[in-house]
């Protein structure tokens, strides 16, 4: 695991990691409303296993990026923009998509919660493969990942009962559009 040669600012790195937790901040949203009246602990433990698939999911992406860094370098900034622009442009779309009826299910039961924690977390998996194009530390954005989401995911299901969820929609759309941005920025770089 490398620590250094870090070609992404913490900024772009802080950006990415509110783009990846966008989704799930909305989940955490309807885990709110579906809990009706959570408390801290529902919202750690939450915030707790959406933070720690958001960090361990970009460290196999980079991972399995890294062995193949060698065989792409001539192309590796087209291979982050197409990566974070297909994540940010499914979550536009999913974002956008009429909701179905859906069975209410309790999110703090292990079998949920894992399976909305690996849903929501999937999107970190190409991050990480990007990340592993652009030859950079893991070290920095696992971290900051992980605790951007765990944070958000805390509000997320605090404010459930508030919120609603309609804003939950409007962040994954925010979400989308951040990584696509990020994506472009770097293309951008490279290309100018």
């Amino acid at each position: 695991m490398s620590t250094g040669g870090n070609r992404l600012d913490t900024l772009t790195v802080l950006l990415v990691a509110v783009g990846l937790a966008m989704d799930a901040f909305a989940v955490s949203i309807s885990s709110g409303l579906a809990l009706g009246c959570p408390n801290c602990r529902h919202a750690a433990i939450i915030g707790g296993t959406f933070g720690a698939f958001q960090a361990v999911m970009p460290l196999v992406g980079w991972s399995v990026g890294s062995a193949f860094r060698p065989l792409i370098e001539s192309v590796d900034h087209w291979v982050a923009f197409v990566l974070l622009a297909l994540v940010g442009g499914k979550m536009i779309y999913e974002a956008m998509r009429p909701e179905h009826e859906r069975e209410n299910l309790n999110p703090l039961d292990a079998r949920v919660l894992l399976v909305l924690a690996l849903a929501t977390s999937i999107d970190a998996l190409a991050v990480g493969l990007s990340f592993a194009m652009l030859n950079g530390s893991i070290v920095t954005p696992v971290l900051i990942i992980g605790a951007v989401t765990f944070s958000l995911s805390f509000l997320g299901v605090m404010a459930g009962g508030k919120l609603g969820k309609p804003l939950g929609a409007r962040m994954e759309i925010l979400g989308g559009l951040l990584l696509v941005g990020i994506g472009v920025r770097i293309l951008a770089e490279h290309l100018g």
